[in-house]
């Protein structure tokens, strides 16, 4: 059995001021040919909220649980966080742990489902920073998913239910229940599991809430129109409902675990506003964030790899996602 001396928290970061969110963006395109009018277009969903995304407060909230669940129930492990594409950046913090002397570390990611920006590619940014640190810089081995875990699915469905519960009660059967997930070029969800995980979450989620009717729609996609995305688009879907006549929407972010740009602009701003439109009541439910039965899951993750004969906690009808990825698993696009 391994011995591991820490853990890394790794997720997308954000910027925390006007300053950077140009120089934010930059870094997440990457080398990809994306014309500028549209970086700065996408900026300007960050003005509204003074240029900081949620995202870094709430990976702040999520390590400072977490090294308190680790205190107090073990196992005594040094815990750390490093972002993809904003500080606290991921080569930064592993070469922090190379110089506190960590050796072998497991690495929880801020993404449910298999897919290669959701999966593959957090498992490609650690290789990445572990060769610029060099010999020095500790081995990671990244926890394996979550979105059939007792821990994620029953935080969501407890989060479906607040937002039910501010609704009318006598309103609930006609409340349309709306499960979102960020799109992905169909190309990448079709050499991945992405939309078989995301319905069976959907699925638990609603049978934990006790919601009999539910959609998933997809949001927030960012490639060209000639570029075949997942669908239906939520706006959409949104539109048909209020042509079958609904009058009232929740709307479930399954596919995120914190709030970010996706959220408070795509959801908070445009999806409302477009609500509001077609006359629909329209309220959001929560994400996990730091809840305290999230935040044991992480801990449970953990002692699952401490111990490779005990049972990996799941709901419903698929098996546990196994603890190492196939090599070919949620190959990247093709240049």
């Amino acid at each position: 059995m391994a011995i591991y001396d820490s853990l890394l928290l790794v997720s997308f970061g954000g910027p925390e001021g006007p300053g950077d969110v140009l120089p934010f963006l930059r870094n997440v395109v990457g080398d990809r040919p994306i014309p500028e009018e549209r970086l700065r277009e996408v900026a300007g969903h960050y003005a509204a909220f003074d240029g900081v995304s949620p995202i870094n407060a709430q990976n702040r909230a999520l390590l400072a649980a977490l090294i308190g669940q680790l205190n107090e129930n073990g196992p005594p492990l040094a815990v750390y966080w490093g972002n993809r594409h904003w500080h606290p950046f991921l080569e930064d913090t592993v070469r922090q742990m190379a110089d506190d002397g960590m050796r072998h570390a497991l690495a929880f990611c801020t993404s449910a489902f298999g897919s290669y920006p959701g999966c593959r590619q957090y498992t490609e940014e650690i290789e990445r920073a572990q060769a610029a640190v060099g010999d020095r810089a500790p081995q990671i081995e990244k926890l394996r998913l979550f979105y059939n875990h007792p821990g994620f699915v029953e935080v969501m469905a407890e989060q479906l239910r607040a937002a039910l519960a501010m609704m009318p009660e006598d309103r609930h059967e006609s409340i349309a229940v709306l499960f979102t997930a960020h799109s992905l070029p169909v190309s990448l969800a079709a050499s991945s599991p992405y939309e078989s995980q995301l319905h069976e979450a959907c699925r638990l989620v609603a049978e934990g809430a006790s919601v009999g009717r539910w959609q998933l729609a997809y949001q927030s996609r960012s490639g060209p129109p000639s570029q075949p995305w997942l669908e239906p688009s939520l706006s959409h879907v949104l539109k048909d409902l209020s042509a079958a006549g609904s009058d009232a929407v929740v709307l479930v972010p399954i596919g995120f675990v914190s709030e970010h740009m996706e959220i408070v602009y795509d959801l908070d701003i445009e999806a409302a506003a477009l609500c509001e439109e077609l006359g629909l009541d329209m309220v959001r439910a929560g994400t996990v964030g730091c809840h305290p039965r999230f935040v044991q899951m992480i801990r449970e993750l953990v002692a699952e790899r401490l111990d490779p004969v005990s049972p990996r906690l799941v709901l419903g009808n698929h098996p546990a996602p196994p603890d190492v990825c196939k090599p070919d698993c949620c190959p990247p696009p093709r240049a």
